[in-house]
């Protein structure tokens, strides 16, 4: 009975997998180690290409940089069981030296980032570029808290099917440490 039940459930896994199968992504491709969107302690735009959002995150800290961080970033095409985008904004502005959580409003997701450093407080200000697609995001948002798990660590985040998404961010900013 079980070798039956088996060998009727197989083929429709195989079958399953099949059509989920093109949803994987492998290491992503920021470019040439020396490709980063910014250079230390200056501001920097980056935006993804339209129809794509930010799936991967590299960042390098420097105490020595004036306690910044390079930055680098990688696009793919977002799911189609998205739709097309609908609109594309640039939400407020996440002010220097201050902690802050921000998510894309009107269920955007992120396609893009946009930074200015400022050398009084050591730190950048942020603003998001989200795109709202044709069709809503299905999502149970939650923040992750591994990366980076102290201000100096490097990181490398990456999202690896179409089922997960960038949707915000969150800091913490503490005077002492910069």
């Amino acid at each position: 009975m079980d070798l039956i039940l088996l060998c009727a459930f197989l083929p429709l896994v195989t079958v399953a997998w099949g059509q989920y199968g093109d949803y994987y992504y492998g290491p992503y491709n920021y470019g040439d180690n020396d490709e980063w969107a910014n250079v230390y302690r200056q501001g920097f735009n980056f935006q993804c290409p339209h129809g794509q959002v930010i799936v991967a995150v590299r960042s390098v800290f420097s105490k020595k940089e004036g306690s910044d961080r390079l930055w680098n970033y990688a696009c793919m095409p977002a799911a189609q069981s998205l739709g097309e985008p609908t609109e594309c904004w640039w939400e407020e502005i996440n002010r220097a030296g201050t902690e802050w959580y921000q998510t894309c409003s009107n269920n955007g997701l992120v396609a893009g980032f946009q930074s200015q450093y400022f050398p009084s407080v050591l730190d950048r200000e942020w603003q998001f570029y989200c795109c709202r697609y044709s069709r809503r995001c299905p999502y149970s948002c939650w923040l992750t808290t591994e990366y980076p798990g102290h201000y100096g660590e490097d990181m490398d985040m990456m999202m690896y099917t179409y089922d997960y998404y960038i949707r915000g961010a969150t800091t913490t900013f503490s005077a002492v440490d910069r």
